[in-house]
């Protein structure tokens, strides 16, 4: 099997190709220099050349905050971007998975988001991921894994924030009433792996498995593991005022994985012990 990953130089990206070639499947990796995905011309004659099986697409505008003064740049790659790869996917007739976000959804209540609910989302960043959803959910050959509070080895997220910010001031405030759960992208990586080589077509939620967190849960549990005295106080979300809305209700129910026979990721303090060892080496 021979597949395409889009977005290589991003934390997932770099984790599936990394992960395809530990199982000796060829897997070529590109980002916005080898392949423009705004650049339908370009995407055609990427995709065709190589003679793929499969498309893992993972580039996206994740920058959730600038993409409220920038949604037309933002809707380009999301939306279009994600529509000129499925388009080629279909005269290949070859499938694609696609990586969504918990922000498709309006972000209330408590209970866990389920994969086929009413999506309704909250800011620019959500809106446009959702448009990307309904151009791969066009093309019967198609993945899609939601995923929520993303940390990999490449690029910046919580972890590497909270460890500087412990070290140059010795506390920190971090809001409380955000729920959800993190996705380790090493493991989200050998479950995509793991799908793209059959053909359980659908929609799933894949996080990192454990009792729901909040931002602040995971903050103490990061001091813990990484053994520094930090001082970790609660706050509402109204302490740190954004362009974006973000959602409280973040969690999601992964049935559909279990349906389909595919493992849950491990547990997320286990996720987070492997993780932290990697960024010492």
């Amino acid at each position: 099997m021979k597949i395409l990953v889009t977005g290589y130089k991003g934390q997932l990206g770099y984790d599936v190709v990394n992960e395809a070639h530990a199982r000796q499947i060829e897997a070529v990796g590109v980002d916005i220099d080898e392949m423009d995905i705004t650049n339908a011309q370009q995407v055609h004659d990427v995709i065709t050349a190589g003679a793929y099986d499969a498309v893992v697409h993972c580039a996206a505008w994740t920058a959730v905050d600038k993409a409220e003064d920038m949604v037309d740049v933002v809707r380009k790659v999301n939306a279009e971007g994600t529509k000129n790869i499925v388009e080629v996917c279909r005269q290949l007739d070859i499938p694609v998975m696609y990586f969504s976000t918990d922000y498709v959804f309006n972000g209330q209540g408590t209970i866990p988001w389920k994969e086929y609910d009413h999506r309704e989302p909250l800011n620019v960043y959500g809106q446009t991921k959702y448009e990307g959803e309904l151009a791969v959910e066009s093309y019967p050959k198609h993945f899609i894994i939601r995923i929520s509070w993303v940390f990999g080895k490449n690029g910046n997220n919580f972890i590497k924030t909270m460890l500087r910010l412990g070290k140059e001031r010795g506390a920190v405030s971090v809001v409380n009433d955000q729920i959800g759960m993190v996705t380790y992208t090493y493991d989200l990586a050998r479950l995509v792996v793991d799908m793209i080589q059959t053909q359980a077509y659908g929609t799933y939620h894949a996080t990192n498995s454990g009792d729901f967190i909040s931002w602040y849960d995971f903050a103490c549990e990061i001091f813990k593991q990484a053994g520094m005295d930090v001082k970790v106080t609660p706050v509402d979300s109204s302490a740190f005022p954004v362009k974006a809305v973000r959602p409280k209700n973040s969690r999601m129910n992964q049935s559909e994985l279990d349906d389909h026979g595919f493992e849950r990721l491990p547990h997320w303090k286990d996720a987070l012990a492997r993780y932290l060892d990697e960024l010492k080496g």
